[in-house]
């Protein structure tokens, strides 16, 4: 069965995006990172939230790279969990509302590969339902101090994690956790 992971870079203050969703802080902290491109390549499906979506690209302004996953170093099917399903279709990407049935979708998508959690909110509720198996941090050197954190749970919670490896890479620090 597949993996479902939650990959992502993440300022050393915790935010995996700055104020309003903004990425364009990440576009300096790209660049080489041998454990993400060996990572992209286990990807066989995106869980993605509605709001990461369609939010904001770091590599906005680049037009072989802006709205294509990973810059467009991977392609395959995408499913987007949201609330409201939109009446056009997207090449390549299933809408669905009900969070069961897009886990399930996007596990029978990966065929056995990795699908890739992509949004806080979505990887929050994968952790509530216990279905999310690793997490794989990319620690950039910059603080934002407000945005949008790694991980929020109102009231507190504790998720137990098992480092699986560390890693470093020009850019970041990759660390791959396994969920307890």
């Amino acid at each position: 069965m597949s993996k479902l992971l939650y990959a992502v870079t993440m300022t050393l203050d915790g935010f995996i995006a700055g104020p309003g969703g903004d990425m364009s802080w990440l576009t300096e902290h790209i660049g080489p990172n041998p454990a993400v491109d060996e990572l992209v390549g286990q990807i066989g499906a995106l869980l993605v939230g509605n709001h990461t979506f369609g939010g904001d690209d770091p590599h906005r302004g680049d037009p072989e790279r802006e709205g294509k996953p990973f810059g467009g170093g991977w392609d395959g099917p995408q499913f987007v969990l949201t609330h409201h399903v939109p009446a056009a279709a997207v090449p390549g990407v299933t809408f669905l509302s009900d969070f069961e049935s897009a886990v399930k979708a996007a596990r029978t998508a990966a065929g056995g590969r990795y699908v890739n959690v992509l949004g806080a909110s979505v990887a929050r509720q994968c952790l509530e339902a216990g279905v999310l198996d690793e997490v794989f941090v990319c620690v950039a050197p910059v603080m934002l101090g407000d945005g949008v954190r790694l991980f929020d749970h109102p009231g507190g919670t504790n998720i137990k994690l098992e480092r699986v490896s560390l890693t470093e890479a020009p850019q970041a620090t990759n660390i791959l956790l396994r969920v307890v």
